[in-house]
């Protein structure tokens, strides 16, 4: 068997009642671990002052001008950038608009060449690179890239390459599974006794993490077990709204949690954007002709909107098999990135092209360690116990 890898997508209801002795605080602040937070800090804080010392005594500067960096590619992967408060529920995976800003400044006060990814994978394997090489990445396309990202970008003059995935573009509904999570997160820290509303247990607890997952995993099983459309699920989703007492229709308004639709597609294609295969359904199954119908889907749906040939693939979350690579190869897939941390050289497999992920977790300095390399050689001990990465679909 091959081995896989994952790094780590209203109602006029009264305001629900709450279960007699409902604890106003979350269990997440009740039992948070004292210990595993303090050394967690003190890590921080030493890689912190040693990322300083480092960059004072100029061995980011060295390290970044030097011919070691010259021949490697940092890829830069992006999510989503916030419209309203995504980045406080799903650190991971978005970060504020001020932060994505921040970010690009950097590359412009430390003249980085930021390439085109094609070009860029071009001049890798041909060791052609210029000095301090950097492409930019976003996957899935929500419409936050549209309204949010995008116009940052361009104010930067930086070219950016949008891994596409296509099966919401042409619904404008928010991911399911996302939307459940997000509305449930809105009101963490309670507890609800309407949730057989939802065909769920009576009781509706969250106040941890791990308990609102277990909602929306029933509501996803749930779905599917009845084989809902997405239509359908969308109604799933405004009823979630409405138990809790949020307003669903002011942010299907804002598109909080949708992809792209077409017309932003093709807006954004003929000012530049770079649209490129990341699965029509965000997902990869192991069955080669369910495999290929993704690529195929994807790729047409693309194809329609941008009247381009889309050859670059991203894995969704960051799930691969050796099997898919002679499937991509087939499907006339000429690059893949993975969610697997480090710099590119012409060694890397152009199918197995690792990145580095920019969340709001990081600060201004670690971004500046990954630009001039110091990153990835801290880096390399570590690889092996990264956290799985957040699954969108």
């Amino acid at each position: 068997m091959a081995k896989c890898r994952r790094e780590t997508r209203k109602s006029m209801r009264t305001w629900p009642r709450f279960l007699p002795g409902q604890q106003l605080q979350s269990e997440d602040e009740k039992h948070r671990p004292q210990c595993n937070s303090f050394f967690r800090d003190m890590r921080k804080q030493i890689r912190r002052a040693a990322l300083h010392l480092l960059r004072n005594t100029g061995v980011f500067r060295l390290l970044r001008e030097s011919e070691w960096r010259r021949q490697r590619l940092l890829i830069l992967c992006y999510h989503g950038i916030s419209l309203e408060d995504e980045h406080q529920w799903r650190p991971g995976l978005y970060m504020e608009p001020k932060t994505l800003e921040q970010r690009l400044r950097i590359l412009r006060t430390g003249d980085y060449n930021v390439l085109p990814l094609g070009e860029a994978l071009q001049r890798l394997y041909a060791k052609e690179l210029p000095r301090r090489s950097v492409s930019i990445t976003f996957d899935d396309g929500t419409y936050d890239f549209y309204k949010q990202a995008y116009p940052i970008v361009k104010r930067y003059g930086l070219p950016v390459t949008v891994y596409q995935t296509t099966y919401y573009s042409d619904r404008r509904l928010p991911v399911f599974n996302l939307i459940c999570s997000y509305l449930l997160w809105k009101r963490r820290g309670v507890v609800f006794s309407n949730g057989r509303e939802l065909g769920l247990n009576s009781t509706m607890d969250l106040r941890t993490e791990d308990s609102r997952q277990a909602i929306v995993t029933a509501l996803i099983n749930l779905s599917a077990t009845q084989n809902l459309s997405g239509l359908e699920k969308n109604e799933v989703a405004c009823r979630l709204a409405g138990l809790l007492d949020i307003d669903y229709a002011r942010l299907l308004q804002k598109r909080i949690l949708q992809v792209m639709g077409a017309p932003e597609i093709a807006e954004l294609s003929r000012d530049g954007v770079d649209f490129q295969l990341h699965t029509h359904r965000h997902r990869m199954p192991k069955d080669k002709s369910l495999f290929q119908k993704e690529i195929e889907d994807n790729r047409a749906c693309l194809r329609g909107v941008s009247q381009k040939e889309a050859v670059h693939f991203c894995y969704p979350s960051g799930f691969y098999c050796q099997q898919f690579l002679p499937w991509l190869k087939a499907e006339g897939v000429i690059s893949a990135t993975t969610c697997d941390t480090g710099l590119a050289t012409y060694r890397s497999d152009a199918l197995l092209l690792p990145r580095f992920i920019d969340t709001t977790g990081g600060s201004g300095l670690d971004f500046e360690s990954w630009l001039t390399g110091v990153g990835d050689l801290l880096a390399v001990r570590r690889r092996a116990r990264r956290k799985a990465f957040p699954v969108i679909d």
